[in-house]
């Protein structure tokens, strides 16, 4: 009886979408900040920019980091 309940249980739309949660959300935030009035939307848009950096490992050291973005280099 179990197997049976557990194989009708419900998937999240996204899921069935062939979308990770990730992509979701980021489709759902990206609809939101386009639907704000200025000078709230331009702010929005601001924060929406991901800076991160990466550290290449050798030895079980880090060696120095690389600061990368997620916009495109203007």
């Amino acid at each position: 009886m179990a197997s049976a309940a557990s194989s009708s249980a419900a998937v999240p739309f996204w899921r069935a979408a062939g979308m990770t949660y990730i992509t979701y959300s980021n489709i759902c935030a990206s609809l939101v900040r386009n639907c704000l009035k200025e000078p709230y939307k331009t702010e929005a848009l601001t924060r929406e920019k991901v800076h991160f950096a990466v550290s290449k490992w050798t030895d079980g050291k880090p060696q120095k980091p690389t600061i990368r973005s997620d916009t495109p280099e203007e």
